[in-house]
């Protein structure tokens, strides 16, 4: 049916044709999601390959790969991690048991169940892996679950970088500093524990600003009526970003004050909320009404879910789930304030704090304990039957099972607390995004001349697998979280910096009161997506301000040498035969050895 516009004496398209319009834009508006997913799934790929190509090298137990490989193995086959000898006995000789598990003699443990210091996720994703690519006579299997998650952490690298730049470039660039970082790389070559931690915690922190986005579009779609309805009241906006903006606006800046003129959310949403902002917003007035109700989301749930996983590997986790949730409340009671309610502060901290709390610490304390389930269910588990041996100690009140659960928390909690056993490659916290003193997970001196040995055959050949992160990230990193809060404070404050600060204050941090503590660089693993966030963040500020050209040049010269540090570094992240002279040539500092 077509009908005619009396005023204008055009007619209008029916509605069949306005369909195929509308089916039209929402085919244009999904083509550059479509490119930046293809462009995303390419940079993975990219560091998925220096991730898996030649995975099974050293065929040896590399450094905690003794504890977690088989502890892996024997929870895969009986429930519940073991205890191993020592020495194992070949042929009448002696060896040490983590040189027969490599060679492929797998099911020596003892009948014990073994005392593990670190809840049971993490080696049930080694565990996986052992399931699914062989079990332990494959060294490859070890380390396959690492790998995964070193690749899927890219994309979730790339796609944290896309929400809160809103630029494609920006965002590939985080991916391509991910694929390549040598701490990113050794760690997803290892059969530890630490790259679950930060592959969980960052999908997590996604899914935090997930839920910013979809908080924004509901608070300012809520705006638009609210601020519709005939009894609507306003109060002068009296704050000092107001004042800021009225002085610009009387000098002539049509900008807005702060972070606004610059706030993208990176997804579909976008545009719905940004209409939603111009409907009737004074940015001089507040609405008098507190808005909607924004503390429950799937996203929300979702990430204290994946925070629970990542406290289920270490502990440390406990640190993120404070830091993200307090930032993630903040954030809330901010997008109030930017939709126009007057309200935003108590309301954020008495209503959205309080509703939040009261779903996500359950759902991650759930998540946590269901960690466990294993450990409850098997009765020769490690101190599974403390409390029926220890009749009125411990926390009392509590039943059997879970009175002994909770002394082995004790136990672990002391262990934690008080470990400050000498070790070569101890480093202070404090240290660790400089990457002063980089663990040295493996170091070999081979027989012949194989590899790129071949091309000094009077130099004696080693292998390594050093665990340094690319020196020019991390140091640009540490520089740029610096110059991102000094950017903060020009600008008067800006979201972003909170979330490039969010990994330092959850995952670096609280180390600070441990630094007595025996404590290595490799666990900054978990603060890589942020040193890499502080970078993007200060490009996107370089972007900003220069041209198209410039800019590009500006890329390319930060990423080209980086690209050449990683290809100079990655022979001794991967344990590939190099000749000696090669392999001190990387060593630029002392403490580098």
């Amino acid at each position: 049916m077509v009908l005619s516009s009396v005023n204008s004496g055009r007619t209008r398209p029916s509605a069949s044709v306005g369909g195929s319009q509308l089916r039209l834009r929402a085919r244009l508006a999904a083509a550059p999601r479509l490119v930046s997913w293809l462009l995303t799934v390419l940079v993975a790929f990219f560091g998925g390959l220096l991730r898996f190509i030649r995975l099974g090298e050293p065929r040896a137990v590399v450094f905690d790969e003794t504890y977690y490989v088989k502890d892996a193995w024997t929870m895969l086959l009986t429930g519940e991690p073991r205890n191993w000898p020592e020495f194992l006995t070949r042929d009448s000789l002696d060896f040490p048991v983590d040189t027969l598990f490599a060679q492929g003699d797998t099911n020596r443990w003892l009948s014990s169940a073994e005392y593990v210091v670190h809840p049971p996720v993490g080696k049930w994703c080694i565990a996986l892996g052992l399931k699914l690519f062989g079990g332990a006579g494959n060294t490859f299997a070890w380390r396959a679950s690492t790998a995964i998650a070193g690749t899927i952490a890219i994309i979730i690298m790339i796609r944290v970088a896309l929400r809160l730049f809103n630029n494609m470039s920006i965002a590939l660039s985080a991916g391509l500093l991910m694929s390549v970082d040598g701490v990113g790389i050794t760690l997803s070559r290892t059969g530890l524990l630490d790259i679950f931690i930060m592959v969980f915690v960052l999908g997590a922190f996604d899914l935090l600003l997930m839920h910013r986005d979809w908080a924004r579009v509901k608070l300012r779609a809520h705006y638009a009526v609210d601020a519709a309805r005939r009894d609507a009241h306003w109060v002068p906006d009296t704050s000092r970003r107001a004042r800021r903006a009225q002085r610009k606006a009387a000098a002539g800046d049509s900008g807005v004050a702060g972070s606004d003129a610059n706030d993208t959310t990176g997804t579909a949403g976008a545009a719905v909320s940004s209409s939603a902002n111009t409907a009737g917003r004074n940015q001089s007035m507040l609405l008098d009404a507190r808005g909607p109700v924004i503390a429950f989301s799937w996203y929300r749930a979702a990430a204290a879910i994946l925070i629970g996983l990542a406290t289920g590997v270490k502990w440390s986790g406990i640190y993120f789930m404070a830091a993200f949730c307090v930032i993630s409340v903040i954030w809330d009671a901010w997008e109030r304030y930017r939709a126009g309610y007057r309200s935003w502060l108590s309301t954020g901290l008495l209503c959205d704090a309080p509703l939040t709390a009261l779903y996500m610490l359950p759902l991650w304390a759930g998540t946590y304990l269901a960690g466990w389930i294993g450990w409850f269910i098997h009765p020769d588990s490690y101190m599974h039957d403390w409390a029926r041996n220890n009749p009125g100690q411990g926390i009392t009140w509590l039943p059997e099972g879970l009175r002994s659960f909770a002394e082995y928390h004790v136990e672990m909690w002391q262990f934690h607390t008080t470990l400050d056993t000498p070790h070569d490659y101890k480093a202070n916290p404090l240290t660790w995004p400089l990457q002063v003193r980089p663990t040295s997970f493996y170091w070999q001196e081979l027989d012949g001349h194989p590899g790129l040995c071949s091309l000094a055959p009077h130099s004696k050949c080693v292998a390594a697998v050093t665990s340094l992160g690319n020196p020019l990230i991390w140091w640009l990193g540490s520089l740029c979280v610096i110059i991102g809060i000094i950017i903060a404070i020009v600008k008067h404050g800006d979201w972003r910096i909170w979330a490039v600060l969010a990994g330092f204050i959850g995952g670096w941090l609280p180390w600070a009161q441990y630094l007595h503590r025996t404590t290595f660089t490799f666990y900054s693993i978990v603060i890589l997506p942020w040193i890499i966030l502080a970078i993007c963040y200060v490009g996107d500020h370089v972007r900003r301000r220069v041209s198209a050209g410039t800019w590009r040049i500006t890329l390319a010269a930060t990423l080209l040498p980086i690209l050449l540090v990683s290809v100079f570094f990655y022979p001794i992240w991967t344990a590939m035969p190099v000749p000696y002279e090669f392999w001190l040539s990387h060593m630029w500092f002392k403490s580098w050895i």
